[in-house]
This record gives C-alpha cells, structure tokens and sequence, in this order.
C-alpha cells in the first residue's frame, strides 16, 4: 500500500507540475489557448490546444454559434438533414462580410458549425498572412470542392463513413487574390516557388485548427484539393497533418 500511495502521490505532483509549467509558457508568451483548460475565443491567437477545442465545438452547436456571433461571422443556420450515417443537425453556411473578406466559389457550401468556425480561424491567423507575406495582396476568393457529401470514405461501398456524411468537412481547391492571381492546388502545390510555398504554409497552418488536414503529399486521391475536417476524437484523440 505505502509502494502504491508512493506512485499515487509522484503523479499528482508530477501532474501539478506539468499544469503549473502550461501556465508559465502561456503567460510568458501572452497565448492563453496554449492551455487546455481556457476557453475558446475565435479572436485570440491559435495555441497548442485550439485545434482540439474547435472539434470539441461537433458537440456543441449552440456554444458554436455563440463564438461566431461574438466573432461578428456572418452566416444563416442550415436546416437539419436527418439520416443514421449520414446528415447534420449543426449545419451553417457563411455568407461575406462582417468579420470575413472572403467569398465562396461556388457560392459557400454549408458546413458543420465547428468547420465553419475553423475557417474563420484560418482565414484570419493562417491564409490572409500567407497571402500578404508571399504576394502582398490578399485573398478574395476561396474556390472548394464542397462539403456535404452521404459517402464513405473514398466512396467505397463498405468501410468507415467519410466527415463529409455528417458536413463535418470541407475540400479546398484553390484561391483568387484580389489583384487577380489565381492559386490552384492541383497546378501550383509542386509548381512555382511563392505559389508553392503559400499552399504548404495554408497546410501548415491549417493544422494546428482542424482535426484532419490531408493535401497532395498524402495521397493521389487528394491531388487536387486541400482536405480539412472536424472529427471529434476526444481531448486526447489523434490528429492527421499530412
């Protein structure tokens, strides 16, 4: 007993530690959503724990809606689709203006809320500066692929069911700058040194605010487009950047 009340007791020192070091490293560096236990604010910057705090929002469509509001994200509620693997109930499609200088192409598809509020994140703290630091203009247009899409995983007939079953998902193809220059994943992911270099740090960045971010490097199926979703794994869940 007294072996075990030993081990007992060096974890929770050792768990009191590692919080009170979380702490220190996110005063020090003025990042609150480095900590795990703040809440989420779309506005701050992205931290080490964001990306889980965002997916955790699949599960929580009225709080969701709550942090675009407060964001000033313009946008309408999408009516539910039922379905047993496949549809939604937290759908919401965003319309331009408010707190986003982007449009849509084709016009926006309606995603899960929690989808929706890591594309702002991205836009904001990701895409934007990429654009200005790589070509000093910024983007004006995303072109996708869609969301909402009742199929398994690479629509094979048996196997898991795709994020896009539930809109939990969204397929990015390329971009329109406002000085008119176009950015395709498929041409320019290997092709031209800035186009190039943009498309990796929109990957990168997209990383640390989606659960899943899938891109050319991953595979042949992904050739063309930029694969973000919001599967909710849990707090402690794995998480794919490739």
């Amino acid at each position: 007993m007294r072996a075990l009340r030993r081990v007992i007791g060096a974890l929770v020192v050792t768990a009191i530690l590692l919080a009170l070091g979380f702490a220190l490293y996110a005063m020090m560096r003025n990042r609150p959503q480095d900590l795990p236990w703040t809440r989420l604010d779309l506005s701050q910057q992205p931290g080490m724990f964001t990306g889980r705090k965002l997916a955790a929002l699949t599960k929580d469509f009225p709080r969701c809606r709550g942090l675009l509001d407060r964001a000033g994200v313009r946008y309408s509620s999408a009516p539910s689709v039922p379905g047993k693997h496949c549809g939604y109930s937290d759908g919401v499609r965003l319309r331009s203006g408010g707190a986003s200088s982007v449009v849509f192409s084709p016009s926006a598809p309606v995603t899960s809320c929690a989808v929706a509020a890591g594309m702002m994140m991205w836009e904001w703290d990701v895409l934007q500066p990429a654009a200005i630091r790589h070509f000093g203009s910024r983007v004006a247009r995303i072109e996708h692929l869609g969301s909402y899409n009742c199929r398994r995983m690479y629509g094979r007939a048996k196997g898991p069911w795709s994020e896009h079953a539930t809109a939990d998902a969204i397929d990015i193809a390329g971009f329109v700058l406002s000085d008119g220059t176009h950015i395709s994943v498929a041409e320019d992911w290997q092709e031209g040194r800035e186009k190039a270099a943009f498309l990796h740090q929109a990957r990168d960045g997209a990383c640390n605010l989606f659960a899943t971010v899938l891109s050319p490097d991953y595979n042949a199926a992904h050739h063309n487009h930029l694969h973000f979703d919001q599967a909710d794994r849990g707090a402690l869940g794995w998480r794919a950047c490739r």
